[in-house]
């Protein structure tokens, strides 16, 4: 199932403090064990870190100013993650990090996140949807806004030319609220697991896996369905739903979630 994608204007929104910070983290999930400190599964790090270096002073003005509005954010996250072992009796594993409180310095995040590297992440959210910053910024918004309600994760390949800050500015373009940061991820191992080479495309999985953490090995993915093109994510979720593909009772569990979280 596929459709074409339609390009839309963009126009500026914020980012929260926590979403600035925990964005170093993240790419850093999505490593692999045993590589060094100079590349990691397609991000290089010290591309990244040498980037930062110009525009340090920049970012941490970003996050000095957000960190006066940044609250802890998790209650949402949590529910939905019940609520899904309820009724499917298979959790979502969300691929975010805790941001560091304080002052942010940028080395020590990259340093701490190549020790991540080496830390199996466990299981695979069940509900994905991959993104890119190059997606009309209308449809990119109002996927991490639905997905978020719906309980799965949003995903990006990496840093566009290895910036973070290019990376912060799109997402505080499509991120408006914190309960939605807890549903961004940045993984190139999903990308390459599902074998993803456009986006948007939705994905739900009908079980359990492990992310693959070698550069030359391949996941081995459960059966799922996909779609790929600009439309809804309810529409995603409905025509999974109907169909009774592999994943279908994921889809229901999301969309149930959806519609019972759309105007909160």
């Amino acid at each position: 199932m596929k459709s074409q994608c339609v390009p839309l204007e963009r126009r500026p929104l914020r980012l929260t403090a926590r979403l600035v910070t925990r964005l170093f983290g993240l790419a850093m999930l999505a490593a692999v064990s045993g590589v060094t400190a100079q590349s990691i599964d397609g991000l290089d790090l010290e591309a990244i870190r040498a980037r930062n270096r110009t525009d340090t002073d920049e970012l941490e003005a970003l996050v000095a100013s957000a960190l006066k509005r940044a609250e802890a954010q998790s209650g949402a996250a949590e529910q939905v993650r019940a609520e899904t072992q309820q009724n499917s009796g298979r959790g979502q594993e969300t691929l975010s990090a805790r941001a560091p409180a304080g002052v942010v310095d940028f080395d020590a995040i990259l340093d701490g996140a190549v020790a991540n590297a080496k830390v199996p992440m466990g299981e695979g959210p069940l509900l994905i949807v991959f993104a890119s910053l190059s997606m009309p910024q209308a449809s990119l918004q109002h996927l991490v806004r639905d997905t978020t309600r719906a309980g799965g994760v949003v995903v990006f390949r990496g840093f566009p030319d290895n910036s973070v800050k290019t990376f912060a500015k799109g997402l505080m373009r499509v991120v408006t609220s914190e309960q939605e940061e807890a549903h961004i991820a940045i993984d190139p191992r999903l990308f390459r697991a599902f074998r993803i080479d456009a986006a948007p495309t939705f994905v739900v999985a009908e079980g359990g896996y492990e992310l693959c953490d070698g550069l030359d090995c391949t996941s081995a993915v459960p059966a799922h369905a996909r779609m790929t093109g600009n439309v809804s994510l309810a529409y995603a979720l409905e025509s999974f739903a109907a169909a009774n593909e592999p994943g279908a009772v994921v889809a229901r569990i999301a969309l149930d979630q959806l519609e019972k979280r759309r105007g909160q």
